[in-house]
This record gives C-alpha cells, structure tokens and sequence, in this order.
C-alpha cells in the first residue's frame, strides 16, 4: 500500500513540473519576462493591454448592485487576514527557533504582480493585491502549520481530508501505533533537513 502512495505522490511531482514547463510557455505566448520582481511586457503588447482597460467610472456603472452591497463584507476581511499574517509570523520566528525548523519565507507564498497589468483599472488592480494577499497569507499560515503538523503529529486522520497540504501525503497512516513511534523523530530530522536543501 506505501509503495502505490509513493508512486502517486511522485506522479503528482511529475505532473506538478509538467505544470510548470506550460506556464514558461504561457509566458512566451504572452510575451512578458520576469525581471526580479517585475513583469516586463514587449511594448506592442503594453499598449495593446492599455487600449483594452476600462475605465473606472464606466465599470462601476456597468457593476451590480450586489457587487457594490459586499464591498464593506469583502475588504473588512483584510483585519483577520492581517491579524493572522503577523500572529503567525511572530509565531514561526519564535517557534520555528525553538525547534530547529527552518521559517517559511512569506514572499514565496504572498505574491501581488497583477496589479502590474496595465489593462486593469485602478479598482481591478486594488482587488487583484486583495486577493494575492488574501490568498497568499492563507497558503503562508497553510505551511507554517503544515510545518507544525510534521513537527508534533505526523498522522493521517481516519477520514478523507480535502484539499490536504503538501506534507500530509507522507505522514504515518491512522492507527499505526509503531510506525508512529519508530517515524516520529524522523519527521521531525527531516524538517531540520530542509533549510539544508
């Protein structure tokens, strides 16, 4: 049974690297580059973006009312959502310390370049950072305790979890009493591994 989870966990891998061979396509097609941080457009392509983009006022008229009633619902999550990325950040850099377990770095997890696309408007581009940083913190905190997860309790639960983390896959199957107490200082090694890699 551990030999076809390993087997569909690298298949995941492989399939995850062909995943991003198609996004260096995309880039191609699309005709923009990487520069550190930045995303460098081909001119023609630049302007033709900036041709595209309506304006603020006719997207507005155009919203509906629905979208205008959520406005206040939708941006007062940016308290929680901030609450949570320094909470947890102190947390790693204190914890993380403690246990020999190498920080997660928040810039891999909270990525906003949309707003850098010049056929968004103002508006489109302030949600776009709302939801890169949303969605950024979410993954950020996601590993962090993944992380925590590997550390302390390195088992699967007895039912099937949605949309588990990354980590989850390799931890010791529910109720296998030895192998958790022969893997889990293991687990624990291996996340001290990481920071070597």
């Amino acid at each position: 049974m551990e030999a076809k989870i390993t087997e569909l966990v690298n298949k995941i891998a492989r399939l995850e690297n062909q995943l991003l061979e198609e996004f260096r396509k995309q880039e191609e097609k699309f005709e923009y580059r990487l520069e550190g941080t930045r995303i460098e457009f081909e001119a023609r392509v630049l302007e033709a973006h900036r041709r595209i983009r309506v304006a603020v006022l006719p997207w507005l008229l155009n919203s509906t009312l629905r979208s205008i009633i959520s406005i206040p619902f939708i941006y007062s999550m940016v308290i929680p959502l901030a609450f949570m990325d320094i909470t947890v950040t102190i947390y790693q850099h204190i914890c993380f310390r403690l246990y020999s377990i190498p920080r997660v770095r928040r810039e891999d997890y909270v990525v906003m370049d949309r707003h850098q696309l010049a056929y968004l408007n103002g508006i489109e581009k302030f949600n776009c950072v709302y939801c890169g940083y949303g969605n950024g913190v979410i993954a950020y905190t996601r590993e962090i305790i993944a992380r925590t997860e590997q550390y302390w309790c390195p088992i699967k639960h007895a039912r099937r979890v949605v949309g588990s983390h990354k980590r989850y896959n390799d931890f010791v199957s529910f109720g296998d009493a030895e192998g958790y107490q022969a893997q889990r200082l293991q687990f624990r090694e291996a996340l001290r591994e990481e920071e070597k890699e």
